[in-house]
């Protein structure tokens, strides 16, 4: 079977973030992080053709629709954490997710599995298909896990830690600004040391999303990733 996967960046970044995934079959929301209105617009006003969104955490910049979307009649898939944080009203649109539990979404079966950051109970998914293995995983200083076979990476590259330390000592970053970014995102370093320690044979395509506008150099990002792996690599909403 042929691969059949457009990968859609709505928004990356701090002031939003939300992609689509499309397999042909079905369409997944991962994060909603901008206003339901920019979400309609930005997916053609076909909001009632996904079959879910996930999000990863409750912070504004990811989850800022989640409560409009289950107005809209969407499917909305998070941790117990995130649901209490967002004080959710409860009904049949908000569906609960356990790291390291499957949730079957279509054709789509959704393995959510733990971040670290600074939020109640944040995660990563590992979205498989028939023919796809995509890993999702945003607002991470690392991984607890390595993966094999994943066919797409969406994966967060915040920062170079040496760009910000130098925006640290010019006082362009705030100190505790820096060290929040520090502590709760993940560096392109530890990007490289992650993609380096999973098994990429099967892997087509890397989208290095939510960037840092000042901590960040997209396009020498995307170079090292390339360079080092050999794989196609793209800077989400770049």
């Amino acid at each position: 079977m042929e691969h059949n996967l457009e990968i859609m960046t709505l928004a990356s970044g701090s002031t939003g973030n939300a992609y689509i995934i499309d397999n042909g079959e079905s369409k997944l929301l991962l994060e909603a992080g901008i206003s339901i209105q920019k979400l309609r617009e930005a997916s053609g006003f076909q909001l009632h053709s996904l079959d879910g969104a996930l999000i990863s955490h409750e912070h504004g910049d990811h989850a800022k629709a989640a409560s409009d979307l289950m107005w809209a009649g969407v499917d909305v898939y998070m941790t117990e954490g995130t649901a209490g944080k967002l004080q959710l009203p409860r009904g049949h649109r908000l569906i609960r997710v356990k790291a390291r539990h499957q949730t079957q979404i279509g054709p789509w079966t959704v393995m959510p599995f733990e971040a670290v950051h600074d939020a109640a109970e944040p995660v990563g998914f590992l979205l498989t298909d028939q023919v796809n293995k995509i890993l999702f995983l945003t607002d991470s200083r690392y991984s607890m896990y390595r993966f094999h076979g994943v066919t797409h990476f969406l994966i967060e590259a915040n920062h170079s830690r040496e760009l910000l330390l130098e925006n640290r000592r010019d006082y362009i970053l705030h100190e505790a600004q820096a060290k929040r970014v520090l502590w709760h995102h993940m560096s392109i370093e530890a990007v490289m040391r992650f993609l380096g320690a999973c098994d990429l044979s099967q892997t087509e395509e890397i989208h290095l999303i939510h960037m840092s506008g000042d901590n960040s150099e997209p396009q020498d990002f995307v170079r090292q990733v390339q360079r080092e792996f050999g794989v196609p690599t793209y800077a989400a909403g770049r």
